[in-house]
């Protein structure tokens, strides 16, 4: 006999609260939540190359967060990018990582909106020919790429 009155009164308290007026401030924290969770980050990648007979080649990788929300970037080792460079053939002519040694520890990387982090690179023996400059993000969770012709005269 109780069980039943138990369950009347919390239902009568359950339709009270979800129909009782809700303050301003509530509504305006609702709505800044709402704005966050839509300003969703966007990454985007940008490679310039800057070929010269002298000096080599010149890479300057960008990746940018153009949301408005921030990114956390996971890398599974020191490593954060590479440059490979493809001949007319697409063979691997050249590449940045090759040779080096990269911790093999866990990093983050925080990008907030608008944020922009740069890698440049050089690679110094280059020859005369056309070639495909391949960029990469060694991110986890986002992995970025972009390729860009260019000639070395």
């Amino acid at each position: 006999m109780k069980a039943p009155i138990v369950f009347g009164l919390t239902s009568l308290g359950v339709l009270a609260f979800a129909c009782a007026p809700r303050s301003p401030a509530g509504d305006a924290a609702r709505k800044a939540n709402a704005r966050q969770q839509s300003a969703s980050p966007r990454i985007q990648a940008s490679l310039d190359v800057e070929p010269s007979a002298r000096r080599g080649v010149d890479f300057t990788f960008r990746v940018s967060n153009e949301g408005g929300g921030k990114v956390e970037m996971t890398f599974p080792s020191g490593q954060t990018h590479d440059v490979i460079v493809l001949d007319s053939d697409g063979r691997e002519v050249w590449r940045w990582s090759e040779g080096r040694m990269f911790t093999q520890l866990l990093q983050n990387k925080v990008l907030r909106g608008a944020d922009t982090i740069s890698f440049r690179e050089r690679w110094p023996g280059a020859t005369s020919g056309r070639y495909v400059a391949v960029a990469r993000l060694a991110s986890a969770n986002y992995p970025v790429e972009q390729r860009i012709p260019f000639t070395v005269p």
